[in-house]
Order: C-alpha cells, then structure tokens, then sequence
C-alpha cells in the first residue's frame, strides 16, 4: 500500500486527536476479533464466500491504518 497524503493525513488526525496512549492501547472488540478469526479459519480452509472474502481485505485494510497510527502516535510520546 502506498503512503498518499491524503491517508498520511488521515493517521496524523487519528495520532493528533486522543493521547497517544489511547491509540496505543486500543484494540478492537472480543466481538470484532472473533468475527476476523472466524474469517481466518475460513479463508484457511478455503470456504470464504464473496461477502467474507471482502470483509476480510477491509479488516486487514483497517488493521494496517490502525498499526500505522499506533507507530505515528509512538513518535509523540
């Protein structure tokens, strides 16, 4: 994925918004992280259908802005 202003402003809103002890520590929900397990499991296993496989390339999507984030607010500590 490639860094375009637009989304490395996007992290920098996030990282400047809460402390960045609030981003760091964040983590999604039991709910959410059984919901990407499950998706994994399945993806494994090769039986996602066409609606998992894209909710599986948005969490990873989601995933990687959140560690990103994380990494930008470690810089204001």
């Amino acid at each position: 994925m490639i860094a375009t202003p637009i989304y490395n402003e996007f992290i920098d809103f996030l990282a400047g918004g809460f402390s960045p002890q609030e981003i760091i520590k964040y983590r999604p929900s039991e709910t959410v992280q059984n919901q990407v397990f499950d998706l994994i499991s399945k993806e494994k296993s090769g039986v996602l259908n066409a609606e998992e496989k894209f909710q599986i390339t948005y969490y990873l999507q989601l995933e990687h802005i959140i560690r990103m984030t994380k990494a930008r607010a470690r810089k204001y500590l």
